[in-house]
């Protein structure tokens, strides 16, 4: 992988960041739940600085009475920043973001998202463009 790209190891649940051809930034990480991981190549689509969390409509079905929007603050699931994974020009609606959960750090977790620190996401969304490769294996 070049340099600045992003290879996720869910089975490990590390995130690293590929600084040259021989060292890398490891982060923590949880990631989906049985039966919610995504696996696959991408980039990053979207960045956004202390987004709004939409559940989607799977998420609507599992937990009535959800919210339809949460709010960017401290228990938005989002964290304080998310990176937009993209596939072949679509939103796979899959994130690596922040969390306001950071116990699950380590675990299965998610709805299939890649979850990280809220420091270790802002770091990472300064190190990152939009283009950026992502690999999640």
């Amino acid at each position: 992988m070049p340099p600045g790209a992003v290879v996720v190891d869910t089975s490990n649940r590390h995130l690293y960041l590929v600084e040259s051809a021989t060292t890398a930034m490891r982060y923590g990480i949880a990631v989906g739940k049985a039966g919610y991981s995504w696996k696959g190549l991408a980039s990053v689509g979207r960045k956004t600085a202390w987004p709004a969390w939409y559940p989607t409509d799977d998420m609507k079905v599992a937990s009535p009475g959800i919210p339809a929007r949460i709010p960017p603050g401290p228990d938005n699931p989002l964290g304080a920043r998310a990176l937009y994974l993209y596939s072949g020009g679509k939103d796979t609606l899959i994130r690596i973001h922040g969390t306001s959960e950071p116990w699950t750090i380590g675990a299965e977790a998610s709805s299939g998202c890649i979850r990280m620190l809220n420091e270790d996401v802002i770091e990472l969304f300064a190190k990152v463009n939009v283009g950026t490769p992502v690999v999640v294996r």
